[in-house]
């Protein structure tokens, strides 16, 4: 849902509401007042420079429009730019460049999830020319996928857990006695029909480290399954410790988005703050919006910003969020194409790997 729960541009006719269109398209192309005479000679505007001037001045006292100077055109308000985003269609389709870059990148994404999360936001900064950012999975929706223990030395292995958003967990185990690769197989496979299928948040949700997986018959595997089992509870303790980690690309893009310096100060500052980014991304979806406009974000140092953002998936399940941060006086039928494509592609990428 892209839209805002209150009905702005309720009571505009059809002619007004071209003309607010065509201000707002205008503005976002050239950051400059738009005039009469300009949006006159819109295709979808087919009335005289006089209509329009009237039109703009009754756009204006209703709150969709502001004028900076006495003898420039206007710019959208923060109204203005929602009635814009509440009347467009359903995100459409990536130009054929940015299309390629993100087939691109995802037929060549590998290696481990915290990599490839930070490389999508730098792909989606390049797409939008925001700030992009993405919030990793929650701990609690992934399930354990693979383990496997790797024999680093005769008393010392590492325990590799694979999760289904993509994470890699490892730990290394100290062994109370000499182990060799065999009885590691069979300590692996054990634990594995166990453990795989389930919720490493589960594993810990107790506060106790759990029974484990029943005897195999063999004293000295039992010990190495019971090892392994403490070390997989300990890496499960770990991931519900940890804060939601957030990714952030193209944050030096600000610059060139924004005017003001200090919005780009405090842009950055808010953008340092993992909790408060996860708080309002998290808080935008809640409302049932995947487009904040200024005021709406309720931080006062994002006045002048939007965000574009939308939920991915792991396993068909909701894992994390992705969005553009930019100025109100951002692209938004390009920025909410990008975020629908990059964050469907994500979450398939997460499903298949």
């Amino acid at each position: 849902m892209v839209g805002s729960n209150v009905d702005v541009g309720a009571g505009l006719d059809e002619r007004k509401a071209a003309i607010l269109r065509a201000v707002v398209s205008e503005y976002i192309e050239t950051a400059q007042p738009v005039g009469s005479h300009r949006v006159a000679q819109t295709p979808d505007v087919a009335v005289s420079s006089a209509t329009v001037r009237n039109d703009m001045a009754t756009l204006e006292r209703e709150g969709y429009l502001a004028q900076p100077h006495t003898s420039a055109g206007r710019i959208p308000t923060d109204k203005g730019y929602r009635f814009f985003v509440d009347s467009l269609r359903a995100p459409g389709r990536l130009d054929a460049t940015r299309r390629q870059r993100v087939s691109q990148f995802f037929a060549h994404a590998h290696g481990e999830l915290e990599q490839m999360l930070e490389d999508t936001s730098k792909l989606l900064s390049s797409l939008t020319d925001y700030a992009a950012v993405v919030v990793a999975p929650t701990h609690d929706t992934a399930r354990i996928r693979s383990v496997q223990l790797v024999g680093l030395t005769d008393r010392l292995c590492l325990l590799v857990v694979v999760l289904s958003d993509g994470a890699v967990d490892k730990r290394s185990i100290e062994l109370r006695e000499v182990t060799g690769e065999a009885r590691l197989a069979a300590a692996t496979a054990h634990l594995a029909s166990h453990v795989v299928g389930r919720s490493p948040h589960d594993l810990h949700a107790s506060r106790r480290r759990p029974a484990g997986p029943p005897p195999t018959g063999d004293a000295s595997t039992d010990q190495v399954v019971d090892e392994a089992m403490g070390a997989l509870v300990a890496l499960a303790s770990d991931r519900d410790e940890e804060s939601d980690q957030v990714y952030v690309g193209g944050a030096s893009r600000m610059v060139a988005a924004f005017d003001a310096v200090q919005t780009v100060r405090s842009v950055l500052s808010i953008l340092e703050q993992q909790y408060v980014v996860v708080t309002l991304l998290r808080d935008v979806l809640d409302r049932g919006l995947s487009v904040a406009i200024g005021e709406e974000l309720g931080v006062p140092p994002l006045a002048a910003c939007s965000v574009v953002v939308a939920p991915y998936e792991a396993e068909g399940e909701p894992a994390g969020t992705i969005g553009v941060l930019g100025p109100t006086r951002m692209n938004y039928p390009q920025a909410l194409t990008a975020v629908a494509v990059v964050s469907q592609r994500l979450g398939r990428h997460l499903r298949d790997a």
